[in-house]
């Protein structure tokens, strides 16, 4: 899940909401940030936390660990297909407005799933839950873009996203340690206090803000077509065990009607919620692909290998989250280094080198050895996968003209997210089928082997292409 949210910019009029009296150094800009970074915070300590819980759940609620990937991957296709009408809706009808509804949605969610007396209730919340991080996420961005002068945003955004690796670092840790001490729902109560906090930040310090210059519209039309078409696709995925072949194939050629139906909507439409000639940008579109690549290895690789460690090793939560420590705190330091990286070299076929990392590292953990390789695994999985998915941001700025990235960095972050939310679907059912005729662990180690290939032919794949589009670049 992890990426960067587009980073819009202040216009004239959120600039004239200021207060009298107010400077750029005044302690609004305090508040501001830790609103931003308490925001940023909750949700990647959310996503790393609750994966360490999933087994635990599944004991408690009478199912499979498997069945409980739509507690990860409904939640991300909701915070994918959020995350553009989300940060319209803040330019339109205020950010702060917004920034306070996505928290609460998000806090209301965590409380009803860490609630919840069923597997069905806990996946409606998470659904709810991540529809509400969609919101908060690209506003969280967007306050400290507004209130911060031009000189000091892009300290204030890496601060905010300091404290977020810090989420990312230590939630598969935190999330054992809570789940083996207390319960698998305080993973989920905890988010509740921290929220209210976030919520009251807000509210005292941060001015509202919007952009006069965005139209008063939202494609709401396209908009539940992508929502239907990508569900569709991903619960066809998920029945593909218990349903029959036709049953199947009819719901996916349903969600493939309604994705069509989508593009239709778009080009028609007004005020589009995707602007459809970003895909005629071949460059923009293989960073996008390469990134996806890395966040799909990297998200299928945190939700099994947390189910390997407790189910196939029998770790304790606690101990799985302190060896997932080597993938996670390398995943961690990902993100600043892919900004020095995007500044040195060429960013595409730097993805596809940190990717080809990743898929070694993978590789390496979906052997199965001792606990010293397997720890070298994880570290190259969480470092190579991390810089890979960390860098669309940064990748999109470099391919698309000054006038389209915001909308392009929001793209491409829908993009990495839903297709990792569908990754996880497909890994579920694979593990489910692969353990029907034999062992867990074998039936988790083998379907880690074909997404450290499938990641590793992809990026090498899409890197041959991009050299290519670059020297015919540089040649005219």
């Amino acid at each position: 899940m992890p990426a960067r949210p587009d980073q819009p910019e202040a216009s004239a009029a959120s600039q004239d909401e200021r207060g009298p009296g107010e400077s750029a150094g005044g302690a609004r800009l305090g508040f501001t940030l830790a609103a931003a970074s308490l925001s940023i915070f909750v949700v990647q300590l959310d996503f790393f936390a609750l994966n360490l819980a999933l087994p635990k759940m599944a004991d408690e609620l009478d199912t499979t660990t498997t069945n409980l990937q739509w507690a990860i991957s409904g939640y991300m296709l909701a915070l994918a297909a959020s995350l553009i009408p989300g940060g319209r809706l803040g330019d339109v009808l205020g950010r702060k407005r917004m920034l306070i509804v996505g928290l609460a949605i998000f806090g209301l969610g965590s409380l009803g799933a860490g609630l919840a007396p069923s597997v069905a209730v806990v996946i409606g919340f998470r659904i709810f839950q991540g529809v509400g991080a969609g919101i908060l996420f690209p506003l969280a961005v967007a306050i400290l873009t507004d209130a911060f002068p031009a000189e000091r945003t892009m300290r204030a955004i890496g601060n905010a996203y300091g404290i977020g690796a810090v989420a990312m670092a230590f939630g598969p840790m935190f999330g054992g340690g809570l789940t083996e001490l207390a319960d698998w729902r305080a993973v989920l109560l905890v988010n509740v206090p921290v929220i209210a906090v976030a919520i009251a930040v807000v509210a005292m310090g941060v001015r509202e803000s919007r952009d006069e210059s965005v139209p008063r519209s939202i494609d709401f039309p396209g908009l539940a077509a992508i929502v239907v078409g990508i569900a569709a696709i991903s619960f066809a995925i998920d029945r593909l065990n218990e349903w029959s072949a036709v049953a199947v194939a009819a719901l996916l050629a349903v969600g493939v009607l309604v994705l069509a139906v989508f593009v239709l909507r778009e080009r028609v439409a007004r005020w589009p919620l995707v602007d459809l000639a970003l895909f005629r940008n071949a460059p923009y579109v293989i960073v996008t692909l390469m990134s996806s690549a890395a966040n799909i290895g990297f998200v299928i690789a945190t939700f099994s290998v947390t189910i390997y460690l407790q189910q196939v090793e029998d770790y304790t939560p606690v101990e799985a989250g302190v060896v997932f420590l080597a993938a996670s705190l390398a995943a961690g330091v990902a993100g600043p280094i892919s900004g020095r990286l995007g500044e040195r070299f060429d960013v595409p076929r730097t993805i596809a080198t940190a990717t080809l990392i990743g898929s070694l590292g993978l590789f390496i953990v979906a052997l199965g050895s001792a606990l010293g390789p397997y720890l070298i695994g994880l570290a190259l999985l969480g470092l190579g996968y991390g810089i890979g998915w960390a860098m669309a941001s940064v990748g999109t700025q470099t391919v698309v003209p000054a006038a389209q990235a915001g909308q392009a960095s929001g793209l491409t972050l829908a993009i990495v997210i839903g297709l990792g939310g569908l990754g996880v679907s497909v890994a579920g059912v694979l593990i489910e089928v692969g353990a029907d005729g034999g062992t867990l662990g074998s039936s988790i180690e083998t379907m880690l082997r074909w997404v450290a290939i499938a990641t590793a032919v992809a990026a090498a794949a899409l890197g041959v292409i991009a050299s290519r589009l670059i020297a015919e670049r540089r040649a005219s």
